[in-house]
């Protein structure tokens, strides 16, 4: 079965990924991989301390692609540029680019944007107002300019959510029904899957068709029923499979997702066709 893995990040990325033992960023994704149930070793993740080391991690899960995601924050910046040289390495490797409309400006982030797609080749951008500086909701309107942008160009937008954010009160799937409505043309993928706003989001995903849901690692928390059994119904094309590598393995989180209950008629769509859609690859 082809595979595409939605979220997949190396080590060497970013000491947030685990990049250099010995660090406090190291343990915190030691402590990350306990929490989200990896079994066995919580430091496997220092083989992607290398490109060579990360691509051996993805040959060896059998993806098809991998998709390597950007980040623009106050507080960590991962930046174009630096993910488009990753991905350029092969070709079983995809990358989201990032702005931050607030931070950079708008004029500044709309031509970042679009650079990130139409020069460095990129599938999407990445946005996560609940970490911005102030917290803000994905529906407030100074990100409005972005999203006509991302419809104009016929990419998606992909929104951080989950219990990260710094403010519960910012991972509120309401505020993503609110742009789903506004901007009907934009295809819109949620990363953690507003959990663990389980039900919300459903029912936003279940309201507007162009909202996708990649829960990643947290499908594997308390709510899992509540994603299986929307998928078995009216989800099936709006699912999308993601490891959260480094911060769980790849196989074993390929292995975990086959045995949550989805139905088997479906898993193709989970695995590959819904990503390959939506990046359009």
């Amino acid at each position: 079965m082809h595979i595409i893995d939605m979220r997949c990040r190396p080590a060497y990325l970013h000491d947030f990924f685990g990049k250099t033992p010995g660090t406090a960023e190291f343990e915190v994704a030691r402590w990350l991989n306990r929490r989200v149930g990896t079994k066995g070793s919580d430091t496997h993740f220092i083989r992607s301390a290398t490109p060579e080391g990360f691509l051996a991690e993805v040959r060896e899960a059998g993806l098809a692609k991998a998709v390597v995601v950007g980040r623009h924050t106050p507080t960590q910046h991962l930046p174009n540029d630096t993910i488009h040289q990753i991905v350029s390495a092969s070709p079983l490797l995809e990358g989201i680019g990032a702005v931050d409309p607030v931070f950079q400006g708008e004029r500044a982030a709309l031509e970042e944007a679009e650079r990130a797609i139409k020069v460095l080749g990129l599938k999407g951008i990445d946005l996560e107002p609940g970490f911005g500086s102030p917290a803000r909701h994905a529906d407030d309107a100074v990100y409005f300019p972005l999203y006509e942008l991302l419809v104009a160009l016929g990419v998606p937008l992909f929104l951080m959510s989950g219990p990260t954010t710094p403010d519960p009160r910012f991972n509120d799937p309401a505020a993503i029904g609110n742009v789903a409505r506004q901007f009907p043309a934009l295809k819109i993928a949620v990363y953690h899957g507003s959990w663990p706003n389980v039900q919300q989001i459903v029912g936003v995903a279940f309201r507007h068709e162009n909202v996708s849901i990649i829960p990643d690692m947290y499908l594997f928390q308390p709510g899992t029923q509540s994603y299986v059994d929307a998928v078995n119904g009216f989800l099936g094309d709006q699912f999308l499979f993601g490891s959260s590598y480094p911060f769980r393995p790849i196989g074993q989180t390929i292995a975990d997702f086959q045995k949550v209950g989805f139905r088997e008629g479906v898993l193709e769509k989970l695995f590959y066709k819904n990503a390959a859609r939506l990046l359009n690859i």
